[in-house]
């Protein structure tokens, strides 16, 4: 082979490798699993205009449901998921769904100091961090305080001069709220599930009770929206998001932390075990932390971004419902969920297909 065709291969060579390399970057994808109004497409437009080579796609999921995505393929098809901060550890340590996160590539100055050491403390495993915090907020119940004034605890769905008018969903936060105004403390009984299970017998047999007060049970945030916009429902179980959301189309309706304590949750930012495209994920976790687009988050999802002062920088609208539903001790009688140990979840799904079937719901 004479000099002149060996440069010219390698020219060719060259070329080809950079016509590669060229099409790898365009085509790369950051693939999300994520709840619903955390991914705005107006959040996605910009994050896709800073970084033109990455493609962002999203899953919208929960809890359950990313966890059977993730242990179907052993923690493969998706670059970034968000469960909440109770549902990471035991997960992990049962199922190797996700991996480490380095800490050195996010930058974790920007975060509430308290919700990222409670995050960091829930989810380390022999040392290696599994999450960082993203949103957070509580669930406890939405009223129309010009039809329901009284209404100040869980338990109050089931009062009968509220008979055909109040709402929940059909999963663990029900049970655990009704096991708080029931005078139990559900988080306790975690280490002995004997007794969380004699308090989910008791659970169960309130909520069954409790059919005939209920319109409907609701399963997504904007069902719940039309009932209680509609006056067909006048309280519900409720994410505070949603409330602070109707809030600024009527002040009547407002997030009333229960007198027991307001369930808090912190979803999170973890990497899939077998994700491939971890840069592009940190580069989303750092993007979506910066204040102007906190405020944008916060307009989607109506939740409070984990940063510092993340309530000040919700839109007004938002900021007035936060302000409007929580005191100071409100505040100081979070109940925040604790992590969830190995078989509980199965013993939860048992009973909440009893009240399924007890109460003829789908």
């Amino acid at each position: 082979m004479n000099l002149r065709k060996l440069k010219y291969l390698a020219t060719g060579a060259f070329a080809f490798a950079m016509l590669v390399g060229s099409a790898h970057a365009e085509t790369q994808t950051l693939r999300l699993l994520t709840w619903g109004n955390y991914a705005p497409d107006n959040v996605i437009a910009l994050f896709e205009e800073k970084y033109p080579d990455i493609k962002v796609e999203v899953t919208f999921s929960n809890n359950e449901e990313m966890v059977a995505k993730l242990r179907a393929t052993g923690g493969a098809g998706f670059d970034l998921a968000q469960p909440s901060h109770d549902r990471i550890f035991a997960v992990q340590k049962e199922y190797n769904i996700y991996k480490p996160l380095d800490l050195t590539k996010i930058n974790t100055d920007v975060m509430d100091p308290k919700l990222l050491e409670g995050v960091k403390a829930n989810t380390t495993i022999d040392g290696e961090v599994y999450a960082v915090p993203h949103e957070w907020g509580t669930s406890g119940i939405m009223v129309d305080k010009s039809k329901a004034p009284d209404i100040k605890n869980w338990s109050d769905l089931c009062d009968p001069q509220y008979k055909g008018k109040t709402s929940m969903r059909l999963r663990r936060t029900i049970l655990l709220g009704m096991a708080y105004s029931m005078g139990k403390d559900p988080f306790a009984a975690y280490s002995d599930l004997g007794e969380y299970q004699k308090i989910l017998d008791e659970v169960s047999e309130k909520l069954i009770a409790c059919k005939d007060n209920l319109k409907a049970y609701w399963k997504g945030g904007d069902d719940l929206s039309a009932l209680m916009l509609s006056g067909e429902v006048i309280a519900s179980e409720t994410w505070d998001s949603t409330a602070y959301k109707l809030y600024a189309q009527n002040q009547n309706i407002v997030f009333v932390p229960p007198a027991t304590g307001a369930l808090a949750w912190i979803d999170t930012f973890a990497l899939p075990r077998k994700g491939e495209a971890d840069d592009a994920a940190y580069k989303w976790i750092n993007f979506v932390m910066q204040p102007e687009i906190v405020t944008m988050m916060s307009a989607k999802s109506g939740a409070i971004v984990a940063v510092k002062d993340g309530i000040a920088m919700m839109p007004e609208d938002k900021k007035a419902a936060v302000q409007a539903a929580f005191s100071e001790e409100a505040i100081a009688n979070l109940k925040f969920f604790a992590n969830i140990p190995p078989g509980l979840e199965d013993m939860e799904g048992k009973v909440l297909e009893k009240i399924k079937a007890a109460t003829g719901s789908e």
